[in-house]
């Protein structure tokens, strides 16, 4: 499953926990935090000032990691 900028931060950590390392790498404690439920990889990105195609990317990457 590929990760898009609309997908919910907890659907994405839950199915796909080796993205936990990208969202240490920016100091995002999505992980733990209420907003997980509702907010998405977009919304996480601006709040936090990332480029969205970029984190999007990095998420993705670590999925693809972790497969090999």
């Amino acid at each position: 499953m590929k990760i898009t900028e609309d997908m919910k931060l907890k659907d994405v950590i839950t199915h796909h926990v080796q993205v936990a390392k990208v969202f240490k790498k920016y100091k995002l404690d999505c992980i733990g935090c209420k907003g997980a439920d509702e907010d998405t990889i977009r919304i996480a990105a601006t709040n936090y000032g990332l480029d969205v195609q970029q984190f999007v990317k990095e998420l993705n990457e670590a999925i693809k990691e972790a497969k090999n």
